[in-house]
């Protein structure tokens, strides 16, 4: 048999010992102790049984395996235990001079061999031993969270642990030892930690590196101060660009078509459509992005989101029942008008005859019936994705705060007082036409959306030049665009047994913390207690905002001083960002210290 069956061998033994606390009320925990291939010793959790705080699973095998063997040096011993020690069990196997240990699920906790601290292998104790972590972790996680799961319907007064792995925190500090170890030793060769495990999820440095390749290079700069490390890498993206390649990592197909550019010239848009969750992403810019545009002030008066209907009609043919749509860099503010039309919707004027396309066919827009689109949408879902908390009009609005990037004139208060009324009358028509669809059944409120008497002042109803507010009146839900995206991706699922966090962005000033992907991974990250470095590309002074929200270190990549020009070339921005991923994993170990 290899080692690893062995190891998985003696692992099931201690979680028959975890079940068998679980069955007498215990936090399921359990634990053996072999030496030349034969259990010696097993035990599970007993705490609260005994009332006897030091009653955990490894603690009470090591204790009956020296009973068993008539010494308390345990050197040519492995300890199996279905979590990761605390710090008072680690010590007990450091003074028991014990071989190895084996463990299954990490614990973010109250971990000592890896997660907090490496109290095996720290070289100022007089005894050090090798580690294996992770053996059996998803079936020693589960019997975990399944006794906790029966708990939450229940009184857990009694548990005294909390819903979470860290029923196993520590209770007593380490054990000290002055000892010299004379007895004879089995020779588990060279002591070493556990590999560290890195978690990269890291925004696009715009106009420079991708999302996956800013994580790569990061990756290089890890892997020289830790060779051996366990790198997993989450392409980053808040519902703007890059969207689709982040949620693509979870599987689907990015497929391109043709479809409406923004001024009426048709263009290549991306989209991916997953067959195996029935959905479908677009990136709104794919069809309408501000790429297409000259911006100015025609060009932001004619610009229509048609294209970004025809990719939403494409999806629902596709199969798709949920529809992600990422808002971020448009160059429209029709307010979504041309979505609906393409769509079906009848957007006409008092005489009839459909609007022209862009924010200038609202000046004569009537009458709106959203009846057509909502048949074909046929009760697709559609999320919207965006961290954009405007409304669609006034001094906060989708014109005001974002027309200017798209070519509206800034200078002219006159002209943008008339382009918003134009926006206002739109918005009173589309509230009109959501009451009347709402009447003929064919509009539902969403579980748990938000409910309002008018698309006018919700947030986010501006974003994309008000292409928000559109879909609202389709029924969408406005969803934070970086935690849908964690969602999609899985990040929970990555960053549960990480060691340290990497995340980043071009730049990180105070308005990173309203919503932008670094923090919203470093949010998730802390959740789980887990450390979190940014590397950007340039910083502001005050921070304070984005610290507060989870990142404990803002690191920027710079390794020497340079103009912008070169620092945003490519092949300079992957040389400092391989540096930054060096002096991320030193600040680790140094902290550590």
């Amino acid at each position: 048999m290899t080692s690893t069956g062995i190891d998985e061998k003696f692992m099931s033994e201690a979680l028959a010992e975890a079940r068998a606390a679980a069955a007498v009320g215990e936090v399921p925990i359990g634990a053996v102790v072999v030496r030349a291939g034969e259990i010696v010793a097993r035990a599970h959790n007993r705490r609260e049984l005994d009332q006897d705080p030091s009653a955990h699973a490894e603690f009470s095998a090591l204790c009956a395996a020296a009973q068993s063997l008539g010494r308390w040096r345990l050197s040519d011993c492995t300890v199996y235990v279905t979590l990761e020690p605390c710090c008072m069990c680690a010590g007990l196997m450091v003074n028991a001079r014990v071989g190895r240990c084996v463990y299954g699920a990490a614990d973010a906790k109250a971990g000592a061999l890896g997660s907090l601290y490496d109290l095996n292998a720290d070289s100022r104790l007089n005894h050090r031993f090798n580690v294996r972590a992770g053996v059996l972790a998803d079936e020693c996680r589960e019997v975990l969270s399944s006794y906790f799961s029966g708990l939450r319907g229940t009184d857990c007064a009694g548990c005294g642990c909390g819903a979470d792995l860290g029923a196993h925190t520590a209770h007593a500090e380490a054990l000290a030892c002055a000892e010299e170890d004379a007895g004879a030793a089995v020779d588990f060769g060279p002591v070493q930690r556990r590999p560290r495990r890195v978690l990269l999820a890291i925004d696009s440095f715009k106009g420079s590196v991708s999302s996956a390749q800013a994580e790569k290079a990061v990756a290089e700069g890890v892997r020289r101060v830790w060779p051996d490390a366990e790198l997993g890498a989450l392409p980053l993206a808040d519902g703007g660009e890059g969207t689709l390649d982040a949620i693509a990592a979870r599987g689907g197909e990015l497929s391109t078509c043709e479809a409406a550019g923004p001024l009426g010239d048709r263009v290549s848009a991306r989209m991916l459509v997953d067959g195996e969750h029935e959905s479908a992403v677009i990136e709104m810019a794919e069809a309408a992005g501000i790429g297409y545009s000259p911006c100015t002030e025609s060009a932001a008066l004619a610009a229509t989101t048609y294209g970004v209907g025809e990719l939403m009609l494409r999806a629902v043919r596709a199969g798709a029942k949920t529809i992600y749509i990422g808002l971020g860099g448009s160059a429209t503010n029709d307010g979504g008008a041309g979505m609906l039309q393409a769509l079906g919707a009848r957007l006409v004027d008092e005489r009839g005859r459909n609007i022209a396309p862009g924010l200038a066919g609202l000046e004569h827009v009537a009458g709106i019936d959203l009846a057509p689109a909502l048949r074909v949408l046929n009760g697709t879902r559609v999320v919207v994705l965006s961290d954009v908390e405007n409304p669609l009009v006034g001094r906060r609005g989708a014109l005001a705060v974002f027309g200017g990037q798209k070519g509206l004139p800034t200078d002219d208060a006159e002209a943008l007082r008339r382009y918003d009324s134009w926006m206002v009358g739109y918005g009173r028509l589309l509230d009109a036409a959501i009451t009347g669809a709402r009447a003929q059944g064919l509009l539902r409120v969403p579980e748990g959306a938000r409910t309002f008497g008018s698309v006018l002042g919700v947030p986010g109803a501006g974003a994309a030049g008000g292409l928000g507010a559109a879909l609202l009146a389709l029924g969408a839900e406005l969803r934070s665009g970086v935690e849908t995206v964690l969602d999609l991706i899985g990040f929970d699922e990555c960053v549960r047994d990480a060691d340290l966090v990497i995340t980043g962005e071009g730049n990180m000033d105070e308005q990173s913390a309203a919503g932008k992907a670094p923090v919203g991974v470093a949010r998730r990250a802390k959740r789980y207690g887990k450390p979190v470095v940014a590397v950007v590309g340039g910083r502001a002074d005050n921070l304070d905002a984005v610290y507060g929200q989870g990142v404990d270190l803002v690191l920027p990549v710079c390794r020497r001083p340079m103009p912008l020009d070169q620092a945003l070339d490519p092949q300079e921005a992957t040389t400092n960002l391989i540096c930054a991923g060096e002096a991320a994993a030193r600040s680790y170990d140094l902290a550590r210290l």
